[in-house]
């Protein structure tokens, strides 16, 4: 079956229903891969279409989906194809984690967001190799003395997440490599510290958009950095 290519406002992220790799970092995805199409590349694995950085929310509470997705700058439809009806059937939203929290906050009481943060944080937990996140994070401080105070931690634990394809877990990052500490930095930076995210809502190719961010980026990494 083909995957609909419309143009509608709607970032989407489809579950593969067959074997998939990622036209760009070439990793074999395997089965129910969650992808994303683009015309210059093809099919493109999450953490190279600049969207593993955002959490799943599965579909049923439209209360909460809505303003999920009000409060994210970034997020993604995701979609899977139903054999039975022959069409493809929404799964749920991709959202950032801060627009998740505050949605939460606003829909929900104190006992039931402390209820999901501890089972969103147990899952977590479970994929991380803790050892290596303490590792990669102590490294990455002596690298960027000045980051924000947290901010190292919060790095290592996304690029250290298992099975992702990030480039924390590349065999020269095992190695705490200066370079996949760097690239996981950059990367950290253009989604938290420039406009980057608006330019993916907004329907600009990645290409261009980390062009217009580069320079503030740059700044920012340079600071870090102690320079």
């Amino acid at each position: 079956m083909g995957i609909p290519t419309d143009t509608t406002e709607d970032l989407k992220v489809f579950i593969s229903s067959r074997d998939s790799s990622c036209d760009e970092c070439k990793e074999n995805l395997g089965s129910k891969a969650w992808i994303t199409l683009t015309r210059e590349k093809g099919a493109l694995c999450l953490s190279c279409a600049d969207l593993d950085h955002l959490l799943f929310l599965p579909a049923g509470d439209t209360a909460l989906t809505r303003r999920a997705r009000k409060h994210s700058t970034l997020s993604a439809v995701v979609l899977k194809f139903s054999r039975a009806r022959k069409r493809y059937e929404r799964q749920g939203l991709l959202v950032e984690a801060s627009a998740l929290e505050k949605a939460e906050e606003e829909c929900l009481d104190d006992s039931d967001v402390r209820s999901r943060r501890r089972e969103r944080e147990s899952v977590r937990r479970e994929e991380l190799d803790q050892r290596y996140v303490e590792q990669f994070a102590k490294r990455l401080r002596y690298l960027f003395p000045t980051a924000p105070a947290g901010r190292e931690i919060e790095i290592a634990q996304h690029a250290c997440l298992k099975y992702s394809g990030r480039v924390g877990r590349s065999a020269f990052a095992k190695d705490l490599d200066e370079e996949a500490i760097r690239l996981a930095v950059i990367a950290h930076i253009r989604h938290r510290e420039t406009n980057y995210d608006e330019f993916l809502a907004n329907g600009i190719e990645r290409w261009e958009a980390r062009s217009a961010v580069k320079d503030a980026g740059d700044v920012v990494l340079a600071k870090w950095a102690g320079r």
